[in-house]
C-alpha cells in the first residue's frame, strides 16, 4: 500500500504536487504509454517534444480533469482531459502548442479539454506567438452534451480572431473526424502524415445514409488531400511531419508585425553585371528554342534563390502552378511560378486559388512574393467555365491586388492575355516587372491574333509580322508595362535589389472593413 504524503507538512505538499504531476504525465498510466511505443506510436507528449527545441516545453492546465457527472463519468477523470497545452520554443522563438491524445477517450473534446485549448489560443493572440495544433480526434466528446459544441464555435472564434495575426500550423498525424476535422482548415498550412485522416463524415454514416462502405484513408486521407489542396505537405512518420512544421515556422515571422528570421547568406557586393557567375549563365540557356517545348520552372527558381532554400507547399495539387517559400540573401519570400511541364503552364481554377492562398499567407506575414510567368492563358474547355472558372479565377487577380508586401515579377516567356494581367502584372500593382528577351506579352497568341485581324484572309505573312510587332518584351517596356527587358543571368541580382529597396516599402491601409474577395 502506498504511503499518502502528510499534506499537514511542506514536504508532504511537494510530494503531492510531484505525485500529482507524474500523473498527469501518465494519464492512463504506464502500460498504455508502453503499448503506443510498442506500436511505433508517439504519444501526444513526445510529439510536442519532436516540434519544439529540447527542453523548451512549459505545459499549461496539466492537471486539468473533466468536471462531468453523467453516465457515472465521475470516476473516470485521467488528467490533462485529452489535450497536452502549454508553449516552447522553436529554433529560439516562442510559439504556443496543443497537443491531442486520442489515447484518453479518444481525443473526443469536451467542455475542460475545449477551454485548454481556448486558453492556449489566447494566449499566443495575447503575446504574438504562432501557435501549431497536432490533431487525433474523433470529434465532440458525445457523454458532455452540447457544451462541446459551444466549444467548437469558441475556438472557431479564436482561430478566426487569429488569422493574419499570427501564423497557424496544423499537423495532423491520427484518424481526426467530425467537428474536429474543421479546426485544421483555419490553418495557414497543414501537414499531414501518411496515416492520417481528415473528414467530416464518419464511415459508419456514410453507410448508413449510403449503403456505400467506406473507410477513413478513402473519405479523407493524406492522398485525398494531398489531391485536393487541402494539405500543403505529406509526411511518412510522425518526427518528419513535425520536422516539416519546424520548417515551416523557420520562413514565418512570429506575427503580422514582425520579420521572418535571416538566415546566414552570401550578400551582394557591387553592381549587379559584377556579380554574374557561371551558375547565373545556366539561365542563358534555359528557355527552348521551340516555342511548344516545355521546360521546369524549378530550375529557374533554384537557380536564383539561395541554395537549397525552395520549400515547396500543395506540390500534388494543381501543379500548373509552383507555390512554396524560399530565401534570396538569407532572407524569405514567397514563390509563385508558372509551371511549363504541366498544361504548359496554362491557368485554371485549382491554380488560381493555390497560387492566391498562398500570395494572401504571405502578405498577412510580411513575406514578400516574387512571381515567374510562362501561361498562355488560362485553360479554354466547357470543364473550366461549368466549374466556375469567371468566380475562382478571381481570387488571383485579387490577391495580387490587395497584396501590401514587395512584389516582383519575372515574365520568362508567355504572358498572353489573362495570364498577364492575373499573374502579378505590373498594373495590377507590382512593384518591379521584368521581361526576358525570350519573354512574349501580348494580347493573344499570334494566330489568334491574325484572325481577329484579318479573319479568313490571314496569312503566313501576316501572322510573321504580328509575331515581330506585338510577342516580344519591348513594346510592354516602351509602354512601361515591364520595368526593364533583362539578361536571364541577372535575375538573381535584380531580386536582390530589388527586395532590398522594398524593405522600405509602404502602403496605407484603405478606410474600409475590408473586402469581398469572391468565394
Amino acid at each position: 500500500m502506498t504511503n499518502k504524503p502528510d499534506l499537514k507538512t511542506t514536504a508532504g505538499k511537494i510530494e503531492d504536487l510531484d505525485r500529482r504531476l507524474t500523473e498527469s504525465v501518465q494519464p492512463l498510466g504506464g502500460d498504455a504509454v508502453d503499448a503506443g511505443t510498442d506500436a511505433g506510436q508517439l504519444t501526444a507528449r513526445t510529439r510536442i517534444d519532436a516540434l519544439l527545441d529540447a527542453g523548451s516545453f512549459v505545459e499549461t492546465d496539466a492537471l486539468a480533469r473533466h468536471r462531468s457527472v453523467d453516465f457515472d463519468r465521475e470516476h473516470n477523470k485521467p488528467l490533462t482531459d485529452g489535450v497536452v497545452t502549454g508553449f516552447g520554443t522553436v529554433d529560439g522563438r516562442k510559439v504556443c502548442v496543443f497537443s491531442q491524445d486520442e489515447s484518453i477517450f479518444e481525443g473526443t473534446l469536451g467542455e475542460v479539454y475545449g477551454e485548454k485549448i481556448i486558453k492556449i489560443y489566447d494566449l499566443a493572440l495575447k503575446t504574438g506567438v504562432p501557435i501549431v495544433g497536432i490533431h487525433a480526434s474523433a470529434g465532440p466528446r458525445v457523454q458532455e452534451g452540447i457544451v462541446t459544441l459551444g466549444m467548437y464555435g469558441r475556438i472557431m472564434a479564436r482561430a478566426t480572431q487569429a488569422s493574419g495575426l499570427i501564423p497557424q500550423v496544423s499537423v495532423v498525424v491520427g484518424d481526426t473526424e467530425g467537428m474536429a476535422s474543421f479546426l485544421p482548415g483555419w490553418s495557414d498550412i497543414i501537414v499531414m502524415t501518411s496515416q492520417a485522416a481528415l473528414h467530416q463524415a464518419r464511415p459508419s454514416v456514410v453507410s448508413q445514409v449510403f449503403g456505400e462502405e467506406s473507410t477513413a484513408a478513402e473519405l479523407g486521407g493524406a492522398e485525398v488531400h494531398s489531391d485536393n489542396g487541402t494539405t500543403h505537405l505529406v509526411a511518412e512518420s510522425d518526427e518528419v511531419a513535425l520536422g516539416l512544421a519546424r520548417d515551416v515556422l523557420s520562413y514565418l515571422p512570429v506575427n503580422n508585425r514582425a520579420e521572418a528570421p535571416r538566415t546566414e547568406a552570401d550578400i551582394m557586393a557591387g553592381s549587379i553585371a559584377e556579380n554574374v557567375n557561371d551558375e547565373d549563365k545556366k539561365l542563358l540557356s534555359v528557355i527552348p528554342d521551340e516555342a511548344a517545348a516545355a521546360y521546369d520552372m524549378r530550375d529557374v527558381v533554384d537557380n536564383v534563390v539561395d541554395a537549397q532554400t525552395f520549400f515547396e507547399l500543395n506540390g500534388s495539387f494543381a501543379d500548373n502552378v509552383l507555390t512554396g517559400f524560399a530565401r534570396i540573401e538569407g532572407r524569405s519570400v514567397g514563390i509563385v511560378a508558372n509551371q511549363p511541364l504541366a498544361n504548359a503552364g496554362a491557368l485554371d481554377s485549382a491554380a488560381a486559388e493555390k497560387a492566391a492562398r498562398f500570395i494572401r499567407t504571405c502578405d498577412a506575414f510580411n513575406t514578400p512574393v516574387v512571381t515567374f510567368v510562362d501561361s498562355p492563358g488560362f485553360i479554354p474547355s466547357p470543364e473550366e467555365e461549368k466549374a466556375g472558372l469567371v468566380r475562382r479565377a478571381t481570387k488571383l487577380a485579387y490577391a495580387y491586388a490587395e497584396a501590401s508586401v514587395g512584389k516582383i515579377t519575372v515574365i520568362t516567356r508567355k504572358a498572353l492575355g489573362p495570364a498577364y494581367v492575373f499573374m502579378g502584372s505590373k498594373d495590377l500593382g507590382a512593384d518591379l516587372a521584368y521581361g526576358w528577351p525570350t519573354a512574349e506579352i501580348a494580347v493573344a497568341q499570334t494566330s489568334q491574333a491574325a484572325e481577329a485581324i484579318y479573319g479568313a484572309d490571314a496569312t503566313d505573312e501576316h501572322k510573321d509580322a504580328l509575331e515581330e510587332k506585338f510577342m516580344g518584351p519591348y513594346q510592354a517596356a516602351e509602354r512601361g508595362m515591364v520595368d526593364a527587358v533583362i539578361s536571364p543571368d541577372t535575375t538573381r541580382g535584380h531580386l536582390i535589389e530589388g527586395l532590398r529597396l522594398l524593405e522600405r516599402k509602404v502602403v496605407p491601409a484603405a478606410m474600409k472593413k475590408h473586402g469581398n474577395i469572391t468565394f
